[in-house]
């Protein structure tokens, strides 16, 4: 880093905005296989608490990847890449008081925990996904499976390049067991126990 580039503090800080608004900053990281289920779930928990007046945001894997990473592929490199700048993303993010959430395969533990390691600890709450992988294939919301299957991606994750599953996530959602909703209630369910958020009157 250069030498002359200098962090300055501001006099509003994390704390402040969390009193003001009456619920904590914090990174809810979604992770698990293309079509487990993780924009599905996190779409319904995010119209959740934004209905119930959370100050809420999802970086979605693909809708960052048309802007910010836009310039990324989907090699190893690229991928770890890709990762470091959303984790840097969503510390701003959480920096600002906002639940943010986040979608993405994030398919390498090391590269998650990188993230963790980045916030104030108990600010990252891993969220595991969870789908066995045919069924995920047979979602297959995008194609992707079948181009990969067909050899016309390379290095997708699940089929030729390897996910690695959380060891110990702060939530596991199994949406091939339950149903949206009941996954939601799950997430929320956690957040009220660990006083992130408060139940509503």
């Amino acid at each position: 880093m250069n030498e002359n580039i200098v962090w300055h503090n501001t006099e509003v800080a994390l704390e402040d905005r969390e009193k003001q608004q009456g619920h904590q900053g914090l990174v809810l990281w979604f992770t698990g296989l293309s079509g487990s289920g993780k924009s599905t779930v996190a779409t319904a928990f995010q119209k959740r608490l934004f209905d119930d007046g959370y100050r809420v945001f999802i970086l979605d894997g693909d809708n960052v990847r048309h802007g910010l990473n836009s310039d990324l592929g989907f090699s190893s490199e690229d991928r770890v890449e890709n990762i470091r700048r959303i984790g840097e993303v969503s510390k701003l993010f959480m920096d600002a008081g906002v639940i943010t959430i986040t979608s993405f395969i994030s398919p390498f533990r090391a590269d998650r925990e990188v993230v963790r390691k980045k916030l104030p600890v108990g600010k990252f709450v891993e969220v595991f996904v969870k789908a066995p992988l045919d069924v995920c294939e047979s979602r297959d919301p995008k194609g992707l499976y079948k181009k990969a299957r067909a050899g016309e991606i390379a290095h997708f994750t699940g089929i030729d390049s390897p996910y690695e599953d959380p060891e110990n996530p702060e939530i596991t959602v199994e949406t091939f067991k339950y149903k949206v909703e009941e996954n939601v209630d799950q997430i929320i369910s956690y957040l009220i126990e660990k006083k992130y958020i408060k139940i509503k009157e």
